[in-house]
């Protein structure tokens, strides 16, 4: 029988890491979640179920390399920078002009050979994956960094990336939202252009902010920093008053002129603000302005390894594989 599409295991966003030695602890990659299924052929599936295998063709054959009957593998499709993070512009444009690009870290296997896996330990599953991966391909196995929870985030939050996944050593497979699989993200502080000032009487006021560059709606920022800087930022914005920028409206909002930028903190890795609090702000200096105009619009919609010597196309060597990405955080090289 075909074997067909299962619905993934989502994890279960938490502020902490968990504590305790019934956890792994996984690097949390930024690209596209997916299930690779081998049977006749090879088929790669979107998180949603959608047949995408014509658009990676160098994965489906790296699947194909595998040498098993059948399976099912669950991991995240990834292109990663020159500084080995997981770049998800650079993967929207992998899929469709650099196929040599990307790479599959494969994190659970559901089936294989005939055998439904997904009632074993997760810890047995992975140890079986393990086994199948082949070395120095587009299909890797992500590692499980070893360690204190606390101290792992510490160090992923310092190398830049997007956060962590802690899964406990025992759950099985259980498609839907899971509390035995944590996903902890890391925050990051960037400047953005203030377009405007929600506030209701009543409830929390919201900074709407947009890209520097584009000019572009990313989203909105709770309010709560101290009280003078909410009573200096609200005399700011009633000096500043303006239009609405063109296509935005939104109820009880004050909107102002360019030239007031505001410092946000927010969770990594996420294409709009999320989570996201104003810090503090300040008057744009014109004399560096970058700003693009603005648009009003939205914005649209880890663990160690190393590529073949085959895909170099530097006379530096540069292992951009998400085994490389692991072993620096915990301070290691690829290969130790």
């Amino acid at each position: 029988m075909r074997l067909k599409f299962v619905e993934p295991l989502l994890p279960t966003l938490v502020e902490k890491p968990p504590e305790g030695d019934e956890w792994i602890h996984e690097v949390k990659f930024d690209g596209y979640r997916s299930q690779i299924i081998i049977d006749h052929d090879v088929r790669i599936f979107t998180r949603n179920g959608h047949n995408w295998t014509a658009k990676y063709r160098d994965l489906a054959g790296a699947a194909k390399r595998l040498g098993v009957e059948n399976a099912i593998i669950d991991g995240e499709i990834v292109v990663l920078n020159e500084a080995g993070l997981s770049d998800y512009q650079a993967l929207r444009k992998a899929i469709t002009s650099r196929q040599h690009d990307l790479y599959f870290v494969a994190f659970d296997l559901l089936h294989l050979n005939g055998h439904d896996l997904r009632d074993m330990d997760l810890e047995d599953r992975r140890e079986i994956l393990e086994g199948l991966i082949l070395p120095d391909d587009r299909i890797q196995f992500s590692q499980a960094l070893p360690g204190d929870a606390k101290a792992i985030f510490h160090l992923i939050d310092e190398a830049g990336l997007e956060g962590m996944v802690s899964k406990r050593r025992d759950s099985k497979y259980r498609s839907g939202r899971s509390t035995a699989w944590l996903k902890i993200k890391s925050y990051m502080v960037e400047e953005y252009d203030l377009l405007g000032v929600e506030r209701e009487p009543g409830k929390p006021a919201f900074a709407l902010m947009a890209d520097r560059k584009t000019g572009e709606y990313v989203g909105s920022a709770f309010i709560n920093s101290s009280r003078a800087i909410r009573e200096r930022l609200w005399k700011r914005v009633q000096e500043h008053a303006g239009p609405a920028p063109k296509g935005m409206k939104r109820p009880a909002t004050q909107w102002v002129k360019p030239g007031i930028i505001g410092r946000v903190k927010h969770l990594r890795g996420e294409e709009e603000l999320r989570h996201a609090s104003l810090q503090d702000f300040r008057e744009e200096d014109h004399a560096n302005s970058t700003k693009g105009s603005r648009s009003g619009n939205s914005a649209g919609p880890a663990s160690p390894m190393k590529p073949s010597s085959s895909r170099s196309r530097s006379s530096r060597s540069v292992d951009r594989s998400p085994r490389s990405t692991a072993a620096k955080t915990m301070g290691k090289g690829p290969n130790s």
